[in-house]
């Protein structure tokens, strides 16, 4: 398995390592549900090294990022402003989705997924070739997300004696260069922080120097179960190269304007936007005692049957909550089959939790 620069540290931690997605990753530092509380309450960290950094840079890169994602680069007139987008196949289907930051006309840099890297770097050089613009793979780089109500004070001090000088005034969804550093102000927990872009050689400094500062480690078990409470999609569950980004929750992050623009998979999506999609992503909230889990059967009285896509229990709410794929007539109410048994569940919006406080 791959190792991230901060491997030999997770493991004098006494770190829980499991494989994802080809690499050695702590799911725990101990207890998943402290973990959890713990971005709620305070501020933890996690080493998310394993996801690629990706820039690219030509004269033609806008228009070539135009191409190849389904929402609109043009929207970004700031230097530094990020955009969440869905990445298309021909068919309409996710092949995954990013977050690309316009650092200025001629360079963009992208984070795409783990699970998804070799796929996504082989898409993206295909389409780049008549653009002529150059896809440089950043693996020079680690990455560390600090979040929680405390994450950004406490980042600052871990950082630099004016880091907060110098990014306290980032607005959400910008990205900023400090001290050879590329600091984001986005995350995927629901909760305010950074997602800090460090040179593979400083990464364990760094990651003393939060713990130093009272910034707790924590695994991609509570990351997982704060990116369902804050009701942002998984890959690989809730969307894949089989679904596309209405039938995901993600119509938000297409951009059908301007009409001209011929996005990869707009035909497609276009097509099945006309004749109305048969299928839709719902947030569940289980009415009793139990836990949901991923692929259980959900029943719709009178419509038909759909999916649970992610479930799990939400330590925030202190009940069972998911994501499930229901037909597009489903209404309010639903019930999910377990071990023989169909218990009710509720129809929600999501997101679950926000800054801490039940959505519910």
């Amino acid at each position: 398995m791959k190792k991230t620069a901060l491997h030999d540290l997770h493991v004098s931690l006494n770190a829980r390592m499991v494989d994802f997605g080809g690499w050695d990753m702590p799911i725990n530092y101990g207890s998943q549900i402290e973990e959890h509380h713990c971005i709620r309450q305070d501020a933890g960290m996690f080493d998310v090294s394993h996801m690629t950094i990706v820039d690219m840079k030509g004269d033609n890169v806008k228009a070539f990022l135009q191409k190849l994602l389904a929402n609109d680069v043009a929207k970004l007139k700031d230097e530094g402003k990020a955009l969440y987008s869905c990445m298309l196949n021909e068919q309409g289907g996710v092949i995954d989705d990013l977050i690309t930051y316009y650092i200025n006309d001629t360079f963009y840099r992208t984070v795409v997924n783990a699970s998804t890297r070799e796929k996504d770097l082989a898409w993206i050089n295909k389409q780049a070739e008549s653009f002529g613009v150059e896809v440089t793979e950043r693996d020079d780089y680690a990455m560390i997300a600090v979040q929680g109500p405390n994450a950004r004070a406490k980042a600052h001090r871990a950082l630099g004696e004016d880091a907060e000088d110098k990014l306290d005034d980032m607005k959400p969804f910008f990205i900023r260069d400090y001290n050879n550093l590329s600091v984001a102000r986005t995350g995927y927990t629901g909760e305010d922080g950074y997602e800090i872009m460090v040179p593979a050689e400083q990464a364990s400094a760094l990651w003393s120097r939060l713990l130093e500062n009272e910034v707790k480690p924590c695994g991609l078990g509570a990351r997982d179960t704060l990116r369902l409470e804050a009701g942002m999609n998984l890959y690989g569950s809730d969307m894949d190269e089989t679904i596309s980004p209405l039938e995901a929750g993600l119509n938000w992050t297409v951009a059908w304007e301007p009409a001209e623009r011929d996005f990869i998979g707009r035909a497609a999506i276009t097509k099945q936007k006309e004749a109305g999609v048969k299928n839709k992503l719902v947030g569940l909230v289980l009415e009793g005692k139990g836990v949901i889990r991923n692929h259980q059967k959900v029943i719709v009285d009178g419509v038909g049957e759909g999916e649970v896509t992610s479930g799990s229990f939400s330590p925030t709410l202190s009940q069972a909550i998911a994501f499930a794929r229901v037909p597009v007539e489903t209404g309010d109410k639903c019930k999910i089959e377990m071990r023989g048994k169909h218990l009710d569940a509720r129809i929600v919006k999501p997101p679950f939790v926000r800054n801490g406080k039940s959505c519910l």
